[in-house]
């Protein structure tokens, strides 16, 4: 199985890489990790690849662009690969998730960093969304990690074994969408409310988008 893994820091893939189970299978021949720097496909020469979020707010957005010109590379060698956006607003990963993940031939794991990555990322290049746990981490590398021992434990002469996630979010609603510069990619704009400059009406578009997020991907936190 191969695991493609878009990162910011690709030296802790280390830790399992020269170590443990996913060492293992990777003697074996039986799976495959490769990194991929983002920064390499950044677009400017600072190497940057986060800007400051359309609307205001604390915190940097990760960029369509360098993500999206990654994920072209790796599927030059990889067509059939499916993206994987490590996230807490994600489905969560289960054993029977695991299980249907390891059925496949090639994973790509994005791992987003700051205040994630802009939307139109998840909405067009990212097959799904994938949390570890209802809590939030510095970034994706970790959740990425879990997610390949998980699922590389499951594959055939390396080890199988059952893991349980049990987990709760601190706070009841999930995060509002995020966009950042450019205004316009590929043909998807930023909400226009989102540049008005008027703060309040900012505030209940992003209270909407929340409610509205939560009831799509996790209508159970509102049913508690």
């Amino acid at each position: 199985m191969q695991f493609d893994v878009i990162t910011l820091f690709p030296d802790m893939f280390s830790a399992i890489t020269n170590e443990g189970v996913v060492a293992r299978g990777i003697k074996k021949s039986l799976l495959s990790i490769d990194t991929w720097q983002l920064r390499e496909f950044s677009q400017n020469k600072y190497r940057n690849v986060d800007d400051k979020p359309y609307g205001g707010g604390a915190g940097m957005v990760m960029q369509v662009m360098p993500i999206r010109s990654c994920i072209k590379e790796i599927r030059k060698k990889s067509p059939k690969t499916q993206v994987i956006y490590l996230s807490p607003q994600g489905q969560k990963l289960t054993h029977s998730l695991a299980l249907q993940l390891s059925k496949l031939d090639s994973l790509t794991l994005l791992c987003g960093r700051y205040e994630g990555v802009d939307e139109r990322v998840i909405e067009q290049d990212v097959d799904m969304e994938v949390s570890i746990g209802d809590y939030v981490i510095s970034g994706g590398e970790l959740a990425a990690m879990v997610l390949i021992d998980s699922v590389s434990r499951l594959l055939p002469d390396v080890l199988g074994n059952q893991d349980s996630l049990n987990d709760s979010f601190a706070n009841g609603l999930l995060d509002y969408p995020h966009y950042t510069r450019p205004e316009v990619v590929d043909g998807q704009k930023v909400p226009d409310v989102l540049l008005s400059g008027h703060q309040a009406n900012i505030d209940a578009f992003r209270e909407a988008q929340a409610l509205k997020n939560t009831q799509k991907k996790r209508q159970d936190l509102l049913d508690k």
